[in-house]
């Protein structure tokens, strides 16, 4: 069984739902699909496969119009990408797949509970919402979104240099260098179209579903966690101490909540 890290030999290409999606596979065993958040890429699994990937078959694609997978028809949503990993599965024949989702992957993994009940054996988001805060909103602009289809380059570029040298790296198109600019626009318009979800969409969400979030989450209130718990028949519910956004990944107590939620529903 493989345990090893991602190197670029593994990358491989499917075609759905018309994108050409590029993913990694590494592992044995049922299918864990892992989700990665918005701006991000494939890539920010590589320190947690060694551990998913020696009780699972781990794949990890870039999610539409992120990193290497593309997005001819410039569209951008939750619901978009939740229809893409749909089409990602079928192409590759995996059915019944656990999904893991962060931030953005933690959207789309909502989305799959709400919209496709039958689809995932396990669904796992971590640090979602449904609803905007004053938070998310505050969290968005010091990074340069404005606003939908809006996007503040000289603000970025003067506060967080880093955002713009990785996500020129890490969105790389060699017959398009400023795809980047483009992509985080199509992004902004996403992180800025309400998710108007009710109470009776959380109740088509009938797969075991863990909501994960960090208690000091600046984007996102740790009520929401709660209250989606509270609205999912089958869901349970893990708030990670001392723990920012993103914070989760790192905790050190999440990988054995993870494994331990899975390996519980692995039958």
């Amino acid at each position: 069984m493989s345990t090893q890290l991602p190197t670029e030999s593994q990358g491989q290409y499917v075609q759905a739902n018309g994108l050409t999606i590029y993913y990694e596979e590494y592992g044995s065993g049922k299918p864990l699909i892992l989700l990665h958040g918005g701006t991000q890429t494939s890539k920010l699994w590589t320190p947690l496969i060694p551990s998913f990937a020696q009780h699972f078959r781990v794949i990890t694609p870039d999610s539409r119009g992120h990193g290497r997978t593309d997005n001819p028809a410039e569209e951008m949503s939750y619901q978009v990408m939740a229809d893409d990993m749909v089409a990602f599965a079928t192409a590759l024949e995996i059915a019944h797949p656990f999904v893991l989702g962060f931030s953005d992957g933690g959207q789309i993994a909502l989305e799959l509970g709400m919209r496709y009940p039958d689809f995932a054996r396990a669904l796992v988001a971590i640090g979602a919402f449904y609803k905007f805060s004053e938070g998310y909103f505050a969290g968005l602009r010091a990074m340069g979104f404005e606003g939908a289809n809006t996007f503040n380059f000289e603000q970025t570029q003067r506060n967080h240099p880093e955002l713009i040298a990785y996500w020129q790296a890490a969105h790389i198109r060699l017959d398009d260098p400023g795809y980047w600019q483009k992509f985080v626009k199509q992004v902004s318009t996403m992180f800025y179209t309400p998710l108007d979800y009710t109470s009776e969409d959380f109740g088509q969400i009938t797969a075991p579903i863990l909501i994960m979030q960090g208690d000091r989450d600046n984007f996102i209130p740790v009520e929401q966690a709660v209250e989606m718990y509270r609205m999912i028949p089958n869901a349970e519910l893990a708030i990670m101490p001392n723990a920012s956004h993103s914070g989760p990944l790192a905790h050190a107590g999440a990988m054995a909540t993870f494994l331990d939620f899975l390996k519980r529903h692995s039958t």
